[in-house]
């Protein structure tokens, strides 16, 4: 089965930080470009920076098992070993977290390895992982 692709435009507030962050670190393949805005290839899916500093950064949390999410953040469902992986690239690019690599609702439906973190925007990214797939979307 083919699932729908996703497409998400967000708010950055300079696009040679957003290429160097988004292809760089994250290692999302670039499409097209202009001058106000860059096509990333995340996971299969495209996501667009548009050069737009008025509109960047969280600006609210809501609390999730013990934890002040970020309210506006995007992020992927990885593998447990690609979650692992990209949690490690994460610390050994002396990346700041907002919530520190963890395992959330531990013992419950929907348990998950889940991080999160900003890009240099203040956009805020999170990065989970399911031992079971079928917990995704669990009650």
């Amino acid at each position: 089965m083919t699932l729908p692709r996703f497409h998400l435009a967000f708010p950055v507030r300079d696009l040679e930080e957003a290429r160097a962050f988004y292809g760089g670190l994250l290692g999302c393949p670039e499409g097209r470009s202009s001058p106000d805005w860059i096509d990333f290839d995340f996971y299969g899916h495209q996501i667009v920076a548009h050069l737009s500093p008025g509109e960047v950064g969280h600006k609210s949390t809501s609390a999730v098992d013990g934890e002040d999410v970020p309210v506006r953040h995007f992020g992927a469902i990885l593998t447990l070993p690609q979650w692992e992986e990209m949690a490690a690239k994460l610390k050994a690019a002396d990346t700041r977290f907002v919530i520190e690599p963890q395992i959330r609702f531990k013992g419950q439906a929907g348990e998950q390895a889940t991080l999160f973190f900003l890009d240099p925007s203040g956009n805020a990214l999170e990065f989970k992982a399911f031992a079971d797939d079928a917990m995704v979307f669990a009650k």
